[in-house]
């Protein structure tokens, strides 16, 4: 079974962020994710912020095998920018960069001098850009007038020779359907509760019909919290503090998505998760666990 990992929160100098992941290299993860762009930030830490693009280049520089992703946020980056900026990594680092791309629920944004915007508005946003990043990738030379992108004979070089994979983070319906139309990744942005996923992913099959799509060639990646304790109640209040996007959500709903416990079970539950909801790269969520026991966690469980 493959593996990814997840290091993010900023709970990590650069140096200790570097040693995990090139611990996760050598054990054979087969996908490092770490903090994205600026607004997923808390700025009442007193820890370290790193860019993500900025450690996600770096990374990729000091690995050899690994792949590296962290999310972009639209609203952060102008089209153009963002498909050349890909299009050049993927020239340095031939398939190895994990382009992730989402709206996000940050409420930071207007510290950063960026717009408030609805949801509904990034959504649109988010479409547009998608549209345009998959005609620059082609190589097209790319007019457009929308409301959040306009391009006036865009182009990037070079042009990426195996594409770019695009993954988007989503979990509601009106993300789903961009999922049905751009991706070929739906990062699942969900807790790995079955149910939930199960109706997502009903959702995204009728939005890929609609499209002419088959759904099944839509890969699937899930982060799911992971921990070795015994202790699942806190586990469970870690999970809560780390995800208040999930508050809505029941304890006993949540507590059955946790992976917590010595490794055997924890190795044994991954796979049962992949299996059950379909995933093609279940991520082990670190998020906010400190590097010694992040380690241990990356050894007990290596694929």
């Amino acid at each position: 079974m493959k593996l990814g990992v997840a290091i993010t929160w900023h709970a990590h100098p650069w140096e200790d962020l570097l040693a995990l992941v090139r611990r996760a290299e050598e054990l054979g993860y087969a996908a490092a994710f770490v903090d994205g762009d600026i607004s997923q930030l808390d700025s009442k830490s007193g820890r370290d912020v790193l860019d993500g693009w900025t450690v996600t280049t770096a990374l990729l520089a000091q690995t050899q095998r690994i792949q590296i992703g962290s999310i972009r946020l639209v609203h952060q980056w102008n089209a153009a920018r963002l498909a050349q900026a890909v299009a050049t990594q993927e020239r340095i680092h031939p398939g190895r960069l994990r382009f992730v791309i989402g709206v996000g629920d940050r409420p930071h944004d207007e510290r950063f001098g960026f717009p408030k915007l609805s949801r509904g508005e990034r959504v649109q946003w988010l479409d547009e850009t998608l549209t345009a990043l998959g005609r620059l990738w082609r190589g097209e030379t790319v007019t457009l007038a929308g409301r959040w992108v306009q391009l006036d004979g865009a182009r990037v070089r070079p042009v990426p020779e195996r594409g770019i994979a695009i993954a988007i983070a989503a979990g509601g319906p009106r993300m789903l359907e961009l999922v049905a139309t751009h991706a070929d990744v739906w990062e699942v942005n969900l807790p790995p509760v079955a149910s939930r996923v199960q109706a997502a992913a009903a959702t995204l099959a009728r939005a890929c019909e609609a499209r002419h799509r088959d759904p099944a060639e839509i890969r699937r990646s899930l982060w799911i919290f992971t921990r070795l304790t015994t202790d699942r109640a806190a586990a469970l209040r870690e999970y809560r503090s780390r995800n208040p996007w999930f508050d809505a959500l029941p304890d006993a709903e949540i507590a059955g998505a946790l992976v917590a416990g010595e490794a055997p079970h924890g190795r044994l539950r991954l796979a049962e998760l992949a299996e059950e909801l379909a995933l093609d790269l279940p991520v082990v969520d670190l998020s906010g666990l400190s590097a010694k026991p992040a380690r241990s966690v990356l050894e007990a469980l290596a694929p």
